[in-house]
């Protein structure tokens, strides 16, 4: 399934949020259904979002769909757990790329099931918001993929890798392992919104050879948006946003 074409409010400047947990991540809301992601976002005026639940996209098409009548492109992905408990987010064209990442995640996944009343519930949902399932393989739990795999699979699948919140403590791959390997083919690197793009490239200034955004890491509907980043593309499309990523001068704040 192509993404749909979009309409920008200025030629080339689009407003982006590409990290949105929906209600399949055990730490998001109930309220993270698609229809209500879908409508936030455009009541924002986000014209590109991504899905990226823990471990899993099987979110992703329903909220894809729950889109297909208005100004909004949404983009399948994924935010992977690696074993080192690195979150990578990787962002595909199709459903079917994003799929694709979804099985070697879940061939890769810590076994165990999960605990509800710990960790919190894991719907899948239609573009109506019904409920169509449980999914209770343990989401929040890491992968026995290291990073470099990870991306490479991410790479393999023509998706885009981007380290996620590297400004945080936890989960991200300063915080785990301490640097970024030069070795690492990441195309972007994600600021929590709370930290201003032009301080996170003073304090990063040695990973000034990747392109810097913001995203909201969204887990309930208020948060969508608050870490929107506008990016000068030629459109909606990976290709578009692969090319706006290598040309950073051309994602702002």
């Amino acid at each position: 399934m192509p993404l749909a074409i979009i309409k920008a409010k200025e030629p080339g400047l689009v407003r982006i949020d590409l990290h949105i947990h929906t209600c399949l991540s055990p730490c998001a809301t109930l309220d993270m259904t698609p229809r209500k992601i879908v409508a936030e976002a455009c009541r924002k005026g986000i014209e590109i979002i991504a899905i990226t639940d823990h471990n899993s996209v099987e979110n992703a098409l329903a909220v894809m769909e729950s889109a297909r009548n208005c100004d909004l492109t949404v983009i399948p992905g994924i935010e992977v757990t690696t074993s080192e408990e690195v979150h990578i987010i990787g962002l595909f064209e199709k459903i079917d790329q994003a799929r694709e990442m979804q099985a070697i995640v879940y061939e890769n996944l810590q076994e165990g099931t999960n605990d509800e009343d710990l960790f919190g519930m894991q719907v899948v949902a239609n573009d109506c918001d019904e409920v169509e399932g449980i999914n209770s393989r343990l989401l929040i739990g890491a992968t026995a993929l290291p990073v470099h795999e990870v991306v490479n699979a991410i790479h393999g699948l023509n998706g885009l890798a981007m380290a996620a919140h590297i400004d945080r403590e936890r989960f991200s791959i300063i915080g785990q392992l301490g640097f970024i390997p030069d070795d690492l083919e990441l195309d972007a690197l994600e600021i929590s919104w709370r930290l201003p793009l032009e301080q996170a490239r003073a304090r990063f200034r040695e990973y000034e050879r990747f392109a810097f955004i913001h995203s909201s890491d969204a887990h309930d509907l208020e948060e969508i948006g608050k870490g929107a980043t506008h990016l000068m593309a030629t459109g909606p499309h990976i290709d578009d946003l692969r090319k706006a990523f290598k040309e950073s001068a051309h994602v702002f704040p």
